[in-house]
C-alpha cells in the first residue's frame, strides 16, 4: 500500500438482449483492468487485446473521463484489456465506468455505486451497458426525468448459458445507430414492450420456451441485417439446445443463449459467419454476479 497504487476491474457487457433496446444489459467475465495512482504528468501504458486501439496520450478516454469527474494534474495508468473493441461488447462503457471510478478515487469523492452509475450513464447517454458494468448480472435499467438511474439486477439461471461469437470485423456504434428509423409504428412498439417484459419474466422464472419467444425484436435488429451479413439467419436459427440468438449491443458480435450441455449448438453461428466470408471466435463466458471491483493493487510493470 506504500506506493499508493489502486486498481479497478470492469466487466464487458452487452445491451438490448433482443427486444430490450437501451433498457436491458448483461455483464460478462471478460475484463478491463486498470492500475493507477496520482502523478504530476500523464503516463499511460496499454496491453492486452486490441491494445493498439487504446490511446496512451492525453486523449485517452479513461483519463479524459477521470478528469471530468475531478480536477487532476496527471496520472500513472496501466491498462490491461481483454474486451474486444468495436465489437458490441461495451468496451467504451467499461472505459467510462473505469474513468468515473478512477476520478472519484483520486479526487477523494467517496462515491457510492449508485452515484458512479448515474455519472457513467449520463456520459454514455443511456444506462444499459453502464448498469451491467456497475452491478454485474443481467440488468433492467431506466433513467428518470432528472437523469437518475434505477437498475435491478438478476441472475441468468444456471441451466442456461450464453456464448459470445465475435467476428473478424468491427462495426462502429454510430453507423449501427444511423440505420435506425426516427419513428416506429404503434404495433412494433407494443411488440417490443411485450417481448421485453416477457424476456425479464422468462429469465427470472427460468422458462425456456418463453425465453426463446421473448428474444424476438422489431426495433433495431431488422434494420441492422444489412450491416451484419447472416444476422437475419442467426436470429431465426433453431437448433437442438439453442434457445436463441441476438445481436450484442450494436454488433457485430452475436449472443447465443443455450441450454447447458448443448454448447455445440453455438457453432452454427460461426458456420453462418463463415458462409458470408467472415471468421469468428467463441467466447465461452459466464455472467458475473458483481460489477466493477476496486481497491489497492501491487505496482504494475514499469510504465
Amino acid at each position: 500500500m506504500a506506493d499508493n497504487w489502486k486498481s479497478v476491474r470492469v466487466p464487458a457487457s452487452s445491451a438490448n438482449l433482443g427486444p430490450g433496446f437501451d433498457a436491458l444489459g448483461m455483464a460478462f467475465d471478460v475484463y478491463l483492468e486498470c492500475r493507477f495512482r496520482a502523478a504530476r504528468e500523464v503516463r499511460i501504458r496499454a496491453e492486452g487485446r486490441d491494445a493498439e486501439s487504446i490511446s496512451t496520450g492525453a486523449d485517452n478516454l479513461i483519463w479524459q473521463i477521470a478528469q471530468s469527474v475531478a480536477p487532476l494534474d496527471g496520472i500513472e495508468l496501466s491498462i490491461a484489456n481483454a474486451i474486444p473493441i468495436g465489437k458490441g461488447l461495451g468496451s467504451s462503457a467499461a472505459a467510462v465506468v473505469a474513468g468515473v471510478v478512477i476520478g472519484a478515487e483520486l479526487g477523494g469523492l467517496n462515491w457510492e455505486r449508485a452515484r458512479v452509475l448515474d455519472e457513467a450513464s449520463r456520459i454514455e447517454g443511456h444506462p444499459d451497458n453502464a448498469a451491467a458494468c456497475v452491478l454485474g448480472g443481467i440488468v433492467s435499467s431506466a433513467s428518470d426525468s432528472c437523469g437518475r438511474v434505477r437498475a435491478v439486477r438478476m441472475e441468468l439461471p444456471e441451466k442456461f448459458g450464453v456464448a459470445v461469437i465475435v467476428p473478424d470485423f468491427a462495426l462502429p456504434t454510430a453507423q449501427a445507430r444511423a440505420v435506425l428509423p426516427p419513428t416506429y409504428t404503434r404495433a412494433d412498439a407494443i411488440f417490443n414492450v411485450q417481448h421485453a417484459a416477457l424476456l425479464v419474466a422468462a429469465i427470472a422464472a427460468g422458462d425456456r420456451q418463453a425465453f426463446q419467444m421473448a428474444l424476438e425484436d422489431r426495433l433495431h435488429q431488422p434494420y441492422r441485417f444489412r450491416l451484419v451479413e447472416g444476422l437475419e439467419e442467426m436470429v431465426s436459427l433453431r437448433e437442438q439446445g439453442l434457445i436463441g440468438c441476438a445481436l450484442s449491443g450494436a454488433g457485430p458480435s452475436i449472443l447465443a443463449f443455450y441450454e447447458r450441455g448443448c454448447e455445440a449448438a453455438c457453432q452454427r453461428v460461426r458456420e453462418i459467419f463463415l458462409k458470408h466470408g467472415h471468421r469468428s471466435e467463441i467466447l465461452w463466458t459466464r455472467v458475473p454476479p458483481s460489477g466493477y471491483v476496486s481497491g489497492y493493487a501491487s505496482s504494475p510493470r514499469t510504465l
